[in-house]
């Protein structure tokens, strides 16, 4: 019985589904059906009467293509979960200029309203996605939009069918269009998915130059982490242990000269720079640790993690499956990321325990991290999950987080590993 009500509940979902794709996808068709009646009802005898319909045609496949493109995209990412990219051309920045004008990438004009209005003309005209958002157009109501107009199709003929039929076919027609309905509407929307993929893809060319941009704007963070990692070192070692290590050499010189003439007071500054020294070791050895722990070199990336557990304020758990051997930059992107989630859920979060799980798949690794804090975790721009997520951008590498209010959050890690 179960089953039973399942598949009825799949058939009526599939039933709207294949509704609203027939409806989106042969909006375009309706548009040239309009343009075709209008066509005749001015007659063929008006030498103008084709004017009218191949404007209409132009216009409104034109002012159409996108919001239908959009739309298919949106749809099937929400059933199918498969992501499109839509591959647009994105504008440049407007620039104000030493003269006054407005720079948009394209033209100068006298005021910022000008050159936005300019730009996004140019853009939205001059895409080549363009030409990609028409050719689906063309190949969706022909494939997807065919098959998906097969179940509303059967229901009218189950309804008009037998009701203008005579009484001996009125039931065969209307059991044949039910049953042509019910069991095409699970099936009949599903191919909206491949043939969106296969014709709303960015072509080559431009999935190149996306990646390109990405790349850029990943070396552009990765010089500025660096030159933010080396100024913080230099800070560190000349606050700290230069520092004591400076005192430390005039403390010997000074101890020297006393030697002997005051041989008590040489050796209390000996003990003093033997203290200093050790301070200054203990410096250099945490120094040593923010850069890369060595534990994590020696024993690898789930006893690192161990390690930083057992020091954290929390209650962590950890839980590894077997991983194989990870290239050290993978290895310090995974364990600073974990590091830097467990210190922020102590700290911001309020949490008293934390679960760490590690494992391989068939295409990476994965961290995730979660904590009982008060949750509430909101990835902003130049805050710690957006420096994480560029981080792992680096490695092609992504970022999930769930944080509803009130907690739990969970944190997961995706790195892609061809070692694995």
């Amino acid at each position: 019985m179960r089953r039973v009500m399942a598949w009825v509940a799949g058939a009526c979902v599939g039933f709207v589904r294949a509704c609203v794709v027939a409806a989106v996808t042969l909006l375009v068709p309706a548009v040239w059906a309009a343009a075709v009646a209008l066509g005749v009802w001015w007659g063929p005898g008006n030498p103008w009467s084709w004017l009218g319909p191949v404007v209409l045609v132009c216009a409104g496949t034109l002012v159409l293509a996108r919001p239908v493109c959009r739309l298919v995209r949106h749809l099937v990412a929400r059933w199918t979960a498969t992501v499109v990219p839509a591959g647009y051309r994105q504008a440049p920045p407007v620039v104000r200029m030493s003269t006054g004008y407005w720079w948009n990438g394209f033209s100068y004009e006298r005021t910022r309203r000008d050159a936005l209005l300019d730009q996004r003309w140019r853009v939205r005209w001059r895409d080549p996605a363009n030409l990609r958002d028409l050719r689906f157009t063309v190949v969706a109501p022909f494939t997807a939009g065919v098959l998906a107009a097969v179940p509303p199709a059967g229901a009218v003929l189950a309804v008009l069918g037998s009701a203008q039929a005579p009484p001996p076919a009125r039931y065969a027609l209307g059991a044949l269009g039910l049953v042509v309905a019910v069991c095409s509407a699970p099936y009949a929307w599903r191919p909206v998915e491949p043939v969106a993929v296969r014709f709303l893809g960015p072509s080559p060319t431009m999935a190149l130059a996306e990646r390109v941009d990405e790349l850029t704007a990943q070396r552009a963070d990765a010089t500025v982490a660096q030159a933010a990692e080396i100024h913080r070192i230099e800070r560190d070692l000349h606050d700290g242990a230069q520092a004591r290590l400076v005192a430390l050499g005039l403390s010997l010189a000074t101890a020297e000269k006393l030697m002997e003439t005051d041989p008590d007071q040489a050796k209390a500054l000996m003990r003093e720079a033997r203290a200093g020294a050790a301070t200054s070791l203990s410096e250099l050895r945490e120094l040593v640790r923010g850069i890369n722990p060595p534990v994590l070199n020696e024993r690898g990336l789930a006893e690192a993690v161990r390690a930083f557990a057992l020091d954290s304020p929390l209650e962590a758990d950890v839980s590894t499956d077997i991983l194989p051997d990870l290239d050290p930059p993978i290895e310090s992107a995974v364990y600073f990321g974990i590091t830097e989630l467990l210190t922020n859920a102590a700290k911001h979060a309020q949490a008293t325990r934390a679960r760490i799980t590690l494992a391989g798949t068939d295409s990476g690794i994965v961290a995730d991290v979660e904590d009982d804090g008060r949750g509430g975790a909101v990835e902003r721009a130049g805050g710690g999950l957006a420096g994480l997520r560029r981080r792992l951008a680096a490695f092609d590498g992504a970022l999930e987080v769930s944080s509803p209010a009130g907690g739990p959050t969970r944190v997961r890690m995706m790195v892609p590993c061809e070692s694995l």
